[in-house]
């Protein structure tokens, strides 16, 4: 099938989402989102984009950005293509680390351009991971309201007031109200969190999926066989987490 067109922006700004194959997770560690934030960085002065919010989840990326001198599409190319050669080398691997191709969304009006920036710092909330938008470290809301590095702050606050102070209490506020955002058509509810299915990894010495699936096999099945016990875990969510197929763990 013949793929679609991507819709154009007027306003060159997208919301995009790149999310590993299978849902598996592309960051195993903090070192590796410092790995793709400073790609990030460096081919922002390359591409020329601008970066108004970003956030790294385990298995999926939201960044909202706006082309400049080439395509966004050209841009993601290489943020895409450097990481994931990288993120391979390190954990020797091959194959595709991003399902698919990127979904994306126009960004056309000053409002909707706050939701989306409302969802992306929302994501982990949503995930469960944590409380307050503020205690995420790999989100861009801590740049708005302490330090800026790669997100240009000016555009989104000067939306909000041209008073820099109002406009900072005003990002506050409308990014920590509750809401029934939903953005790229992207809403996981999960009542076990990847993050506790990971920390229960950790209780057999397993620290990343590439150590799971090098395991001899019945070991790695009797891994599986506990997880799946676990209440409120999905099949399709143990999948997403350890890279194997839905199929071998239906029949583990």
């Amino acid at each position: 099938m013949p793929r679609h067109a991507r819709e154009r922006s007027e306003t060159g700004i997208y919301h995009i989402m790149l999310r590993g194959v299978n849902r598996q997770v592309i960051f195993e560690e903090n070192e590796d989102k410092q790995k793709l934030f400073e790609t990030i960085n460096h081919y922002k002065a390359v591409s020329g984009y601008s970066i108004y919010g970003y956030c790294f989840m385990d298995n999926h990326v939201h960044l909202l950005m706006k082309e400049v001198v080439e395509p966004i599409s050209s841009a993601l190319k290489k943020i895409c293509g450097s990481y994931a050669s990288w993120f391979n080398w390190k954990y020797q691997r091959c194959g595709h680390l991003y399902q698919e191709r990127y979904k994306s969304e126009i960004v056309e009006s000053d409002e909707y351009f706050l939701t989306v920036l409302r969802y992306i710092h929302q994501n982990p909330v949503r995930a469960g991971i944590i409380r307050n938008v503020s205690d995420y470290k790999w989100s861009s809301y801590n740049e708005y309201v302490e330090k800026p590095k790669i997100i240009d702050i000016n555009f989104t606050l000067q939306m909000l007031s041209g008073d820099r102070k109002k406009a900072l209490e005003l990002f506050k506020e409308y990014t920590n109200q509750q809401n029934d955002d939903k953005c790229l058509e992207y809403d996981e509810k999960m009542r076990v969190s990847d993050s506790e299915v990971r920390t229960f990894l950790l209780k057999y010495g397993i620290s990343n999926i590439t150590e799971l699936q090098r395991l001899e096999k019945n070991k790695r099945d009797d891994i599986i066989k506990t997880l799946k016990t676990l209440e409120g875990v999905t099949i399709r969510q143990l999948s997403r987490i350890t890279g194997i197929s839905k199929s071998v763990i239906n029949r583990i």
